[in-house]
């Protein structure tokens, strides 16, 4: 399956792109367009651009996140794809992320303004704004030695309520914990 688009890896600087992790036989016979001196390799279709790589996140100047397939495939090496329309303009400027929490799986992602399913209600923040409030919330997700400088009945609960408040406000960690 060719395809007569053919990007040059310059076209990729300064985006951001969330992949989902495929199974390897979407690239069955397909011939490598791009391999990367870290070794990642490149696929190119009229759709979008398969990625096999074994490191994912920040690359170079882009920010390119997978979604793990579920059940979570055990190779270190993935397969993601991502269609053209899914890579979004970066830079260290601009207010582009807004964040998402799972309660569930107790994890927080970032995701890009001009994803179809932002909503306009999570705050808007640039990219050290949005590494700073990942971490605070992480820190709420996996640590409780916070929480014993309040009166609660259910951790979850109060858990979630100042993380809302940090997705949701422009408030500080430190202005939500004094306002509870």
């Amino acid at each position: 399956m060719k395809s007569a688009f053919r990007p040059s890896p310059k076209s990729f600087k300064n985006t951001f792109c969330v992949f989902q992790e495929v199974f390897a036989d979407q690239i069955e016979g397909m011939p490598v367009q791009y391999d990367s001196k870290s070794g990642s390799k490149y696929f190119y279709t009229e759709k979008g651009m398969y990625r096999l790589s074994n490191h994912w996140g920040r690359l170079a100047n882009s920010k390119w996140r997978l979604e793990p397939m579920e059940p979570e495939s055990t190779s270190k090496t993935k397969l993601g794809f991502a269609a053209w329309n899914e890579f979004y303009p970066d830079n260290a400027e601009e207010e582009l992320y807004y964040l998402e929490a799972n309660y569930i799986n107790k994890t927080v992602n970032y995701q890009h303004k001009n994803n179809p399913n932002y909503d306009n209600k999570a705050i808007l923040r640039t990219s050290f704004e949005t590494t700073k409030k990942i971490k605070q919330i992480r820190n709420l997700f996996n640590l409780t030695s916070w929480a014993k400088y309040f009166d609660y009945e259910d951790l979850d609960f109060l858990r979630k309520e100042i993380i809302n408040q940090l997705i949701f406000t422009n408030k500080t960690l430190e202005e939500i914990k004094r306002e509870l």
